[in-house]
């Protein structure tokens, strides 16, 4: 839970910073709907991308991959038309740089800030017992 917070912080942190690379573009009117544009293209790449992946998996076959910056295109154009009025973006090649200037910017703060992978045990912690209650390993 820790690190989804760290996360979306981060990622609204990159929205923050690529709504003010490209100013006249794009609009985010503050940092509490960063948070939300955050947050809507968290939950729209977990419940719509898998399916537009699925369906346009031909297309992304053929193109060797680069299909998916369309997906993720429409993706930002979706979470704009759901957060409108305080979330815009200008055009769909905006959208198109945004989404690549995104993809940087969280590919940048989460190596800076270098977070640990969650594991759910490790082998030196697993602790093996004889039926005496001698450990064995």
């Amino acid at each position: 839970m820790r690190n989804f917070i760290i996360k979306l912080f981060l990622n609204s942190l990159a929205v923050l910073l690529a709504s003010y690379f490209l100013q006249d573009h794009i609009h985010v009117e503050s940092f509490g709907y960063a948070i939300l544009v955050a947050l809507t293209l968290s939950v729209l790449n977990v419940s719509v991308r898998p399916l537009l992946v699925l369906f346009t998996l031909p297309a992304t076959i053929l193109s060797l991959g680069l299909f998916l910056l369309v997906i993720n295109t429409a993706i930002i154009e979706i979470a704009a038309y759901l957060l409108r009025p305080h979330f815009g973006v200008e055009s769909w090649w905006w959208a198109f740089v945004f989404s690549i200037l995104l993809s940087l910017l969280n590919s940048i703060l989460e190596n800076l800030l270098k977070l640990p992978n969650q594991t759910i045990s490790k082998e030196k912690d697993v602790k093996i017992y004889d039926k005496d209650g001698n450990r064995i390993a």
